[in-house]
């Protein structure tokens, strides 16, 4: 079987027992961000030495694909795509849980930095807040299915995200970034 169908070609795609439609449309956007996301999270996974984080991260990335399965159907009940639960959500809650009581207080506001790996999952926090913004455009949208438990747990996944990249500087022996506040204008008058 070839992997190329051409049947995409004229910019449309066909929806898990839905019709075609664009390439554009906002259910695709949603789906295809998640899919980045996923990959992201592939890419920290390869190229990181952070036992401590694969597991979760591999649990993540089951996830996301289960939510790229539910949005990719218009109707995800009838056809036997709804996976997530609020043990899912918990679970979330419980590593962060777990890994913030590793970490030193934040103490004030960090950037996206420290070890490749945390930069990286720093990355796949704000492709996670893209994706979460863009469901939720989705879901205001009638004709789809209720997505709240997958917002909840994007929310929640951005949230472990960034914890995660702070654990992965402290695995790392490297400390996160400080934001350094600028001078202000009239600071620099004066």
């Amino acid at each position: 079987m070839k992997i190329y169908t051409k049947t995409g070609d004229a910019g449309t795609t066909g929806l898990f027992a839905g019709p075609r439609v664009s390439k554009a449309d906002r259910r695709i956007c949603a789906y295809g961000t998640v899919d980045e996301l996923n990959a992201v999270l592939g890419v920290v996974r390869a190229s990181s030495e952070l036992p401590d984080l694969d597991s979760i991260l591999a649990k993540v990335q089951g996830d996301l694909f289960s939510i790229g399965s539910e949005l990719s159907t218009p109707d995800p009940d009838a056809n036997g795509l709804r996976f997530l639960t609020q043990a899912d959500i918990d679970l979330l809650e419980q590593f962060i849980d777990q890994n913030e009581e590793l970490l030193p207080a934040l103490r004030q506001f960090i950037l996206p930095g420290g070890s490749l790996s945390a930069a990286m999952l720093h990355w796949g926090r704000t492709v996670c807040r893209r994706a979460e913004r863009e469901i939720v455009e989705l879901s205001a949208q009638p004709e789809v299915a209720d997505c709240s438990n997958i917002i909840i747990y994007l929310n929640r996944l951005s949230d472990l995200l960034f914890v995660v990249a702070r654990r992965a500087n402290q695995l790392a022996g490297k400390s996160d970034v400080p934001w350094q506040r600028p001078t202000t204008v009239a600071q620099q008058s004066s």
